[in-house]
């Protein structure tokens, strides 16, 4: 099969080209140029190469002829277009500019739901982002050396309801809150950002709730932490972390375990049922 790799920014597209060549496919890679890191071109050349090419955010037409002229049927996201840039000067091109008209609303599900409708149209499947990275999904339970106490366990179980209603909203995946109180709430400007402005709010011992939608489409959108969301936690102030398990990617794996060890955060995969 010739998959269809869309890489956006950070570590999950390499991630997901490495493992879907090492499955034996074949790989087209649609690397947004305004997003995407550019290793991934370094990375693309190593055996067995991957072709790769160029898109500049808002050309979804081009995107599209690329794909099926390599006789690509089945594709996958992979790493963040940051949501801003649809405010930013991205001019889209026809094919976009027809998806965006048709929507009642720019949040992320309703733009790459008609992302992923203009694929289909065109005979190429939007996949699981995290078809070839199952291993990755964080498990349910404790995952650190340390376990939170009564008081963090409380602040967590008051998070989840405020952050299911969030995520359902669409409005963030990532809230933070002290002393069973709202501290900061993600929209658009990312997890790392979230947590800095809760340690500047309300200092240390903020803890993090980062939730799935009620209904998360894993094609896109999935909740992704890694090293760097522990640094910054770690730099804020913040003592624990909650991921929904089996629907967050911790995308540097086992280091995200250890980076948390040392900074004495507790780590907790939330099972949903």
């Amino acid at each position: 099969m010739r998959l269809g790799l869309i890489a956006g920014n950070g570590r999950f597209p390499f991630l997901v080209l490495d493992a879907a060549r090492g499955a034996g496919h074949d790989v087209t890679v649609i690397a947004i140029k305004e997003e995407a890191f550019p290793a991934l071109a370094e990375t693309a050349q190593r055996p067995p190469a991957a072709a790769l090419h160029w898109v500049s955010l808002g050309h979804l037409g081009t995107c599209i002829k690329l794909l099926k002229s390599a006789g690509v049927t089945h594709a996958v996201m992979a790493g963040q277009v940051k949501h801003v840039k649809l405010f930013a000067d991205i001019v889209p091109d026809l094919t976009l500019l027809g998806v965006l008209m048709k929507l009642k609303a720019r949040n992320t599900d309703a733009l790459i739901s008609g992302i992923a409708d203009a694929l289909g149209q065109h005979g190429i499947t939007l996949v699981d982002s995290t078809a070839f990275l199952t291993p990755l999904l964080a498990g349910e339970g404790v995952l650190t050396e340390r376990a939170p106490n009564d008081e963090q366990r409380a602040d967590l179980e008051f998070g989840y309801r405020i952050a299911d209603a969030i995520a359902a909203l669409d409005v963030g995946q990532t809230i933070a809150v002290k002393s069973s109180a709202v501290v900061a709430v993600e929209a658009m400007e990312g997890t790392d950002a979230v947590i800095a402005r809760a340690g500047q709010l309300a200092g240390a011992g903020v803890r993090i709730v980062k939730v799935a939608k009620p209904q998360q489409d894993m094609r896109f959108d999935v909740p992704v932490v890694g090293v760097s969301t522990i640094h910054a936690m770690a730099a804020a102030g913040a003592d624990v972390l909650s991921v929904d398990a089996g629907k967050t990617l911790m995308i540097d794996g086992d280091a995200i375990i250890k980076a948390a060890d040392a900074a004495g955060i507790a780590i907790v995969g939330r099972g949903r049922g």
